[in-house]
């Protein structure tokens, strides 16, 4: 007997992705799943409905519909207080949860008696590759980050030479060179600007130096034992930041685009340009804050919002930036899902093995409790 997948429209501000792609649907149907979305699901990625039936699925006319009788939900976001209403008992919920911050959302899904996965905590080992929805999304954002940037920015990229004089090109200071970090520099080499690049993580230098970048860090004891196993940046002390601040303070006001990506798993993003900095960057230069929505890197950055200081800098917080290349985010999240789809699957049925690696690194509600140690109490 075929097990029923639901995919609802996905209904929090400014979410254009969706979490299945005809594509993906194809796949799913062969895992042997009976595919219900949501009409409407693909509009804000460019899927229409009828490419969804042409697929194989069903296509409903409004959650209720979608979600009656579904064994496993795929969803962008965590659910809306009404979906996990319509939602049955031992339902699986499998999203980008946001954890951390949403925790009335995981309250509400473990008071409901369903399963839920994180993709956000998915582990980065080598098995997992193919589910990290972190970095297929991030790394849209590094590049999307840098078209907002040149878009925002009065000035060309690319040194120019004409009859007229030389068009010097833009500087370029990448701040957390992560996935996105990564493409960010990438993307600005591309389009021809001088680019430089920090990262309190030593295993980044070699990567921005093979980008073309050139690297930026005070590079002392701390800085050499400053990344955890999993491939995160660890919180640096005091000391090391007041001297990183020196350093890149003094950088900062030389430069024309400036743009943050450090994120901290389940803690507020750490500030890496105080309003002082700000304060010393040229008329029209551009900050590019990626990680807005969680308090932001650039002091005085608002999600949603571009603030323009005293001195005519640009403070720019779009929230959701892969969400402004839905097609494409959509379909890498879409595949991250169906991967992680198929350790939740097994002789055609939904069959949870809380002992694999991954599904138990990912687990936060389960039998009616939270049970993701980082977020109980």
């Amino acid at each position: 007997m075929a097990f029923a997948i639901a995919v609802t429209r996905e209904r929090r501000e400014g979410e254009t992705r969706c979490a299945v792609t005809p594509e993906t649907v194809k796949k799913l149907v062969a895992m042997g799943a009976t595919v219900s979305v949501e009409a409407g699901t693909g509009h804000g990625s460019s899927f229409p409905d009828a490419d969804y039936i042409a697929a194989g699925a069903v296509v409903q006319p409004d959650t209720h519909a979608v979600l009656t009788g579904a064994d496993l939900v795929l969803k962008v976001r965590g659910p809306t207080a009404q979906e996990i209403s319509a939602l049955k008992p031992g339902a699986v919920v499998v999203a980008l949860l946001d954890a951390w911050r949403e925790k009335d959302t995981v309250t509400a899904m473990a008071a409901a008696s369903v399963t839920a996965f994180a993709m956000e905590f998915v582990p980065r080992i080598t098995r997992a590759q193919v589910m990290d929805a972190l970095s297929s999304q991030a790394n849209l954002a590094g590049y999307r980050a840098v078209i907002e940037a040149a878009a925002a920015y009065g000035r060309g990229f690319p040194m120019m030479m004409t009859a007229a004089g030389t068009v010097a090109p833009a500087k370029v200071f990448v701040m957390g060179v992560g996935v996105a970090g990564l493409q960010a520099i990438a993307t600005a080499r591309r389009l021809g600007a001088v680019v430089t690049a920090t990262d309190v993580r030593p295993a980044t230098k070699e990567q921005v130096e093979s980008l073309g970048a050139k690297f930026l860090a005070v590079e002392d004891e701390e800085f050499k034992n400053a990344q955890t196993a999993g491939g995160y940046a660890k919180p640096m002390s005091p000391e090391y930041q007041a001297k990183q601040a020196i350093l890149t303070g003094e950088h900062i006001k030389k430069q024309d685009i400036v743009i943050t990506t450090a994120l901290i798993p389940g803690r507020a993003a750490p500030v890496l340009v105080t309003a002082d900095q700000v304060a010393t960057m040229k008329p029209g230069s551009v900050l590019i804050d990626l990680a807005v929505e969680a308090g932001g890197n650039v002091e005085g950055a608002r999600s949603g919002e571009v603030v323009v200081t005293p001195n005519g800098a640009s403070i720019v917080g779009i929230a959701n930036l892969p969400g402004r290349i839905a097609s494409d985010a959509s379909s890498l999240y879409a595949k991250n899902l169906v991967a992680f789809a198929g350790l939740l699957v097994k002789d055609g049925v939904v069959n949870i093995d809380l002992e694999d690696e991954i599904l138990k690194a990912a687990v936060v509600t389960h039998g009616g409790a939270v049970v993701h140690e980082g977020l109980k109490g």
